[in-house]
């Protein structure tokens, strides 16, 4: 079961020294036995950091999943995903990003 809601705080993920997503519009997604994985806002990510590669994934309960990779002085490829077209259970998440906490520095939660 998929549950998503508000994250209700500040989110902000830091890669190489620098803030390149900040938001109070965060969603939390909770799946299972998985971590809580927060969704970002296009509106609020530098998307001039991120670079779109041809790596994608599908998971039956959100749907096809396309990647970034995070540039700026460093790479993490394939650091960020999101579901541009989620299936209608999880259509909150759509024009979000998520981040790997292994592939950036932070992610702050406050």
């Amino acid at each position: 079961m998929i549950e998503i809601r508000p994250a209700g705080k500040r989110v902000r993920v830091v890669f190489n020294d620098e803030v390149i997503a900040e938001s109070r519009d965060a969603l939390v997604l909770k799946e299972g036995k998985y971590p809580p994985v927060y969704y970002l806002p296009r509106k609020d990510v530098k998307m001039e950091r991120l670079i779109r590669t041809s790596h994608t994934t599908h998971c039956p309960h959100k749907g096809d999943a396309t990647y970034y990779s995070v540039c700026n002085g460093r790479t993490a490829r394939n650091a960020v995903w999101s579901y541009e077209q989620p299936i209608e259970q999880v259509q909150a998440i759509k024009d979000h990003l998520a981040f790997y906490p292994d592939k950036v520095d932070a992610i702050d939660c406050s």
